[in-house]
């Protein structure tokens, strides 16, 4: 596990990268219209990790300085993506920045899946069946 390290007139500092994914996994989640988190593609379907798994579906490099981020999301059928990528690229540069003090210079959003909601089932009466003939 590399580690982005700092020293200060007080000793140093040491911030995982795994705690880099964390946050960035948190800030993306908090936008409205993702639906989770993908932990890849595997058969050509999307396994949707929720909010539990936050470092899973999060791709990240740290120098001493900077970190790039790649994010494997599902978003909410219906949403705008692009406007959904636009402020999840923006919330998880935010919060890494604020967080961390390192430079985000990527945030690289890759859309996997649609999340479509079930509708709750209406009971319906069966029909009666109808004759053709009498």
């Amino acid at each position: 596990m590399a580690e982005n390290e700092r020293r200060t007139e007080l000793g140093e500092l040491k911030i995982a990268n795994e705690v880099v994914g964390i946050i960035a996994g948190l800030a993306a989640v908090e936008v409205e219209g993702v639906a989770g988190m993908s932990g890849g593609i595997a058969g050509g379907i999307a396994e949707m990790l929720g909010r539990k798994n936050l470092s899973k579906g999060v791709k990240v490099e740290v120098g001493e300085h900077q970190a790039a981020v790649d994010l494997y999301v599902i978003v909410d059928y219906g949403v705008s993506i692009p406007t959904v990528a636009e402020e999840i690229q923006g919330n998880v540069k935010r919060a890494i920045e604020v967080m961390t003090g390192l430079d985000v210079v990527e945030v690289n959003l890759h859309v996997l899946g649609v999340h479509f909601h079930q509708a709750t089932n209406v009971e319906e009466k069966p029909e009666e069946p109808t004759t053709r003939v009498k």
